[in-house]
């Protein structure tokens, strides 16, 4: 049989195959790995389709809350139906407010026009003549007024003094001042009672002569 010599460039030596036996390993490997490593998306996508979902109390699947940040819009129907409610309410509700105003304005009023209210004894007397008497530019103090009160009479409205001169003229002193009838009726003040003995309208006509003669009540200090 004729030999046969390959070329020198056709010659495969065992360190060539041994050399491309080693790169076709190395190029497989490199391959696999590649393979085998999911790219940075892949495994966020993976992650991302393994989220856990909420479950309620049951165990069943919690319903899905969807938030919005879209503003509510009102129908135009619903508006208009809205607005003319307000529209019809409004004139009740001035109305209303009128009427609780005119309420307080007349109980402000009847309170107003109610008289002050005053005991019936020797405080009460003092304390309506002092009323009285600041109404008429009159002076006087309560001091003064119970302190005279005591002396003359002890505070009692029907005492009547008769022995003194007056009494033996016929004209005798009488009321919480001891006060006689033609003092009375000339110091009387408008707005009381024309009884000598009545309380309040013996102390405000002594009061007012007391001023007319010493300036005050609170100047007398003994009979006068």
């Amino acid at each position: 049989m004729p030999s046969f010599t390959l070329p020198r460039t056709a010659r495969i030596t065992t360190t060539h195959k041994v050399a491309t036996a080693v790169l076709v390993a190395a190029g497989a490997t490199t391959a696999l790995a590649v393979t085998a490593q999911p790219s940075t998306a892949q495994a966020t996508a993976s992650h991302a389709s393994v989220a856990v979902k909420p479950v309620s109390a049951n165990g069943m699947p919690a319903p899905v809350q969807v938030k919005s940040d879209a503003p509510k819009v009102a129908h135009p129907a619903i508006e208009a139906v809205a607005a003319q409610v307000k529209a019809q309410d409004a004139p009740k509700k001035a109305h209303t407010a009128k009427q609780a105003a005119n309420r307080s304005t007349e109980r402000k009023a009847v309170r107003k026009a109610e008289p002050k209210r005053y005991a019936n004894n020797l405080d009460g007397w003092i304390r309506q003549s002092l009323d009285i008497m600041k109404a008429k530019g009159i002076p006087g103090t309560y001091e003064g007024l119970h302190r005279n009160i005591m002396r003359e009479s002890s505070g009692n409205p029907n005492a009547v003094n008769d022995w003194d001169i007056n009494a033996i003229n016929g004209i005798p002193s009488k009321g919480l001042l001891q006060v006689i009838q033609p003092t009375f009726d000339r110091f009387h003040v408008a707005g009381t009672a024309d009884n000598l003995t009545d309380p309040v309208a013996n102390i405000t006509a002594a009061a007012n002569y007391a001023a007319d003669r010493y300036g005050s009540i609170d100047n007398v200090n003994s009979a006068y």
